[in-house]
């Protein structure tokens, strides 16, 4: 079968060369565009694993809510482009040298383990699957929103925290209005 090999080429480079052209660009409001590109190719990896549920989440949640979150908090701190700031060279270098780091680290995880280890899956639908992953909804739902609730309720209080700050930021950056002679 070629195609799910042909697939997943066309998803694992939509996936990296968006990521890459996120880094790579200096507008904010193009880097979360293509970052909701690189979700499109992450959920289209999800659907050749046979996974429907996560690439829905894919699309729903990052793409879809958490990603216009983004862009509203972008548009309304009214970020100027910073494509005339070079970055400084102690910055650059410390980026240069943390690349090289994890680059000859991940090399010498590959050279030392030839093979990856093979992982024995059984059905998603049986209750005891090895990775405790729930096949369905309701499943899914369930653990949502008893075992893992207090970090939902966690991260919901962030992006809360996180929108009102922004409200507060773009409001002090405002300049008042002076006052006109008629004021004084």
């Amino acid at each position: 079968m070629i195609l799910p090999d042909v697939l997943f080429v066309l998803f694992a480079s939509l996936t990296l060369g968006a990521g890459l052209l996120v880094v790579l660009s200096r507008n904010t409001v193009t880097a979360a565009l293509l970052v909701v590109l690189s979700f499109v190719g992450i959920s289209g990896l999800f659907l050749l694993l046979d996974a429907t549920f996560l690439a829905a989440l894919q699309i729903l949640v990052y793409a879809g809510a958490v990603m216009v979150l983004f862009l509203f908090i972008v548009m309304l701190l009214d970020v100027e482009k910073t494509s005339h700031i070079l970055p400084k060279k102690v910055s650059l270098v410390l980026s240069v040298s943390a690349l090289l780091v994890m680059v000859i680290g991940v090399t010498y995880l590959l050279m030392e383990s030839p093979s990856l280890p093979s992982v024995d899956l059984m059905p998603l639908d049986m209750p005891d699957a090895p990775l405790g992953f729930p096949a369905h909804a309701k499943a899914f739902g369930y653990a949502l929103f008893t075992k893992y609730l207090l970090p939902l309720q966690t991260v919901g209080f962030l992006l809360l925290m996180a929108m009102v700050g922004v409200v507060v930021l773009s409001k002090s950056t405002a300049k008042a209005p002076e006052p006109t002679s008629e004021t004084k």
